[in-house]
């Protein structure tokens, strides 16, 4: 099972939202085909067909806080999204 598989698995179970790695949420965003922008420490991604826009930040121990874990989790079964080999 590949990293961004079991990241995925992580965050569509709900039950590690506060043990994601905030690296390892930001390049599944990328994997997902989403862009970003930095602006001190907002990492701001965005993606055409995708009405939510998801500001991030890591917390000091760079883990994603759970709320945001979460966001994305809404938004990845909200629109089905699926990364270039992985099915979700």
């Amino acid at each position: 099972m590949t990293k961004r598989r079991k990241t995925i698995n992580k965050i569509l179970s709900g039950s590690a939202d506060q043990n994601i790695d905030f690296n390892e949420l930001t390049h599944l965003l990328h994997a997902l085909g989403f862009s970003n922008r930095i602006k001190g420490g907002h990492h701001i991604f965005f993606k055409e067909d995708i009405e939510e826009i998801v500001n991030l930040q890591p917390k000091q121990d760079n883990k994603a806080k759970p709320y945001q874990v979460k966001q994305i989790r809404n938004i990845i079964l909200k629109y089905n999204l699926k990364t270039g080999n992985d099915e979700l």
